[in-house]
């Protein structure tokens, strides 16, 4: 699980818990058939243990969906935990949270005022989006584009490409814009390529958050591209319509990891 490909599925894929169960039952049945009667009693022993053994390893088995973001000022965080609480919420479904490495030098972020980074969120490597069955990625807009930390953290996986270890992964997108129009789409939209490349599966939300994509009686972050906030010059705080979208779109992903998994 979770190496190489994520959850595609595959030719040669585990039978499922019914299949496993079904199996194990004929099994039982055609070895009652043709044994003594004494031996009755072991033979359903034996398919019993089998049905618990594939049983158990169907609940053992969580599938790990990780949220990958940059965040300057805090507002990406603040979608991303609210997006792990989405994930958290479907069950066999676990999300972990992670920050890419920062670029700018302690000098420059105490000039721009930016906080410290959050010491509970541990940073990732490249290579550590190999053991993922999916990945939520969030980051904050450049000129439309994704900010310079996130666009150094897919500039360092090389490797994962050229193995094309990430291929058929599904991946999504979440962002913060100072402005309006300063790139809710645009921001998700540009940094599609770094899938096209690494062969993952893009899984926008479109408009599965229902009438909250439609309300026009405040301003709110979040595309059809994904979830989103606005941080205007940094003092603005996410909204609970932008903070629900992202919860939502943490939701959206497990369910469809889950099917990808199960298929």
């Amino acid at each position: 699980m979770g190496k190489g490909g994520g959850c595609v599925p595959s030719k040669k894929r585990q039978p499922s818990s019914a299949e496993g169960s079904a199996a194990a039952t004929a099994t039982a049945t055609t070895a009652t058939n043709n044994a003594p009667i004494e031996a009755d009693e072991e033979t359903h022993e034996t398919a019993s243990v089998a049905v618990n053994s594939t049983n158990a390893q169907s609940v053992t088995a969580t599938l790990k969906i990780f949220i990958v973001y940059y965040s300057m000022y805090g507002h990406v965080e603040k979608l991303a935990k609210r997006m792990k609480k989405g994930v958290d919420g479907v069950e066999g479904v676990e999300a972990v949270l992670y920050r890419v490495p920062e670029t700018l030098p302690a000098d420059v972020l105490d000039h721009m005022k930016a906080p410290s980074k959050n010491p509970e969120v541990p940073e990732i490597k490249a290579a550590e989006l190999a053991e993922a069955d999916g990945v939520l990625f969030g980051f904050p807009t450049r000129f439309g584009c994704m900010a310079a930390q996130m666009k150094a953290f897919f500039d360092s996986s090389g490797q994962l490409w050229k193995e094309q270890t990430l291929a058929g992964k599904p991946a999504g997108f979440f962002v913060s814009t100072g402005t309006q129009g300063g790139g809710q789409e645009a921001t998700a939209w540009t940094a599609i390529t770094q899938l096209a490349h690494h062969g993952m599966l893009f899984v926008p939300i479109g408009y599965t958050f229902g009438a909250g994509m439609f309300k026009m009686d405040s301003i709110r972050g979040g595309s059809p591209y994904g979830a989103g906030v606005y941080a205007g010059d940094g003092t603005r705080e996410p909204t609970e319509t932008e903070l629900g979208l992202a919860e939502h779109q943490g939701k959206y992903m497990a369910g469809v990891v889950k099917r990808l998994c199960q298929a």
